[in-house]
């Protein structure tokens, strides 16, 4: 299996991290009126909220993340790592198409954040490969996990939104948070079988380990 670089866990890090602390800064920057269970994300980096290029810098930050995370994680298919690239440009472009507070979310912002919603939930799948050396995070039994999670937190997301329900923000930074932390654990499980790889090299041939 090919190797993660070690700046690929910096950036699968980087965007769990910016995810939470950019929209935790925001919330804390906007008027009493701003309820973090009902509102989504997307009101924080609005045209018209306070200090938006918090969130705005935030999503792209999580978004460059993704891309390089992509760009890394050489072992997961090739399916997946553009997956996760195409991701990273889709959150770029929905802080660049900012929705209007009060008005809604525009065309452009809705369509991109969709796009990366939907991939992100199905990109555990599109990434999973078989065989013996392959890491426990891409193996294809925990991938069919993480993505069934995901589409979970999904539909709970859509439900929440179509039906203008009271929870649409807890269910969208439930979700964001969830897809945010499982590329990390990937790179992560991958790193850890590189670790092993390494320490069974390194071991003399035919030597009793048991000890």
């Amino acid at each position: 299996m090919e190797r993660v670089p070690w700046w690929g866990v910096i950036s699968s890090a980087a965007s769990p991290v910016l995810l939470v602390t950019g929209s935790t800064v925001a919330v804390g920057l906007q008027p009493r009126s701003y309820n973090p269970v009902a509102d989504t994300l997307s009101v924080l980096a609005a045209v018209g909220a306070v200090d938006r290029w918090v969130m705005t810098s935030a999503l792209v930050g999580v978004g460059v993340g993704y891309f390089v995370t992509g760009l890394a994680l050489r072992p997961a298919a090739r399916a997946g790592r553009l997956i996760l690239m195409a991701v990273g440009v889709a959150t770029v472009l929905v802080a660049l198409n900012p929705e209007h507070a009060g008005h809604g979310g525009t065309l452009p912002h809705t369509l991109w954040a969709a796009v990366g919603f939907v991939a992100l939930a199905v990109w555990p799948l599109a990434a999973r490969k078989r065989g013996p050396l392959v890491p426990a995070g891409l193996r294809p039994g925990v991938s069919a996990g993480a993505a069934g999670v995901l589409l979970g937190l999904l539909v709970w997301f859509g439900a929440e939104l179509i039906g203008g329900g009271r929870q649409v923000g807890l269910a969208e930074r439930v979700l964001a948070g969830a897809q945010a932390v499982w590329p990390l654990a990937v790179v992560l499980a991958c790193r850890w079988s590189q670790s092993r790889a390494r320490m069974r090299h390194k071991s003399p041939a035919g030597a009793d380990t048991r000890n």
